[in-house]
């Protein structure tokens, strides 16, 4: 079962994996939508001061060490990251981002096996990121429409 401890940070490597071969596609792209994971990881942490859930590795064994007193458990940061990831490649590469969803999803689940997070800290995780990354990826999809319709205004600006 320690594969499963292990596997869990593995993932987090393949996504990294995965930004870094579509930034050789889409470079800037790729860089923000990592900001995106950024991000999400930021909001995880600002709910999860507000929360303060204890972990149930606290109460219970489990297969992977309990963090420390004061790292809570709700959201999970893994799942967060996961779920963020997994959108934003989807955002820049659909058949890779299916890739990335499936692995979001074994790395959250990995989370509840080895006992240091409950079912609603990862689905919760999962959604957070998600829809993080989601709301970046649209706000800088908008932002490069308008950055597209507003060039031929700027061009004629600059020739007057």
């Amino acid at each position: 079962m320690t594969w499963l401890v292990i596997g869990t940070d593995a993932v987090l490597g393949v996504f990294a994996l995965m930004f870094l071969a579509l930034w050789f596609q889409h470079r800037l792209r790729a860089v923000l939508a990592g900001a995106g994971v950024v991000v999400a990881y930021a909001v995880s942490e600002v709910v999860k001061l507000v929360v303060q859930e204890e972990r149930p590795c606290r109460t219970a064994p489990s297969l992977a060490p309990c963090p420390e007193p004061g790292d809570w458990s709700f959201p999970s940061n893994h799942s967060v990251i996961a779920g963020a990831s997994a959108m934003a490649i989807w955002a820049l590469h659909r058949t890779w981002g299916w890739v990335a969803a499936v692995c979001a999803l074994a790395a959250a689940a990995s989370r509840v096996i080895v006992g240091v997070h409950y079912v609603h800290d990862v689905l919760a995780g999962l959604a957070l990121g998600a829809l993080v990354s989601w709301g970046i990826a649209v706000l800088l999809e908008k932002r490069q429409q308008r950055t597209v319709a507003d060039a031929p205004t700027v061009v004629m600006q600059r020739l007057r």
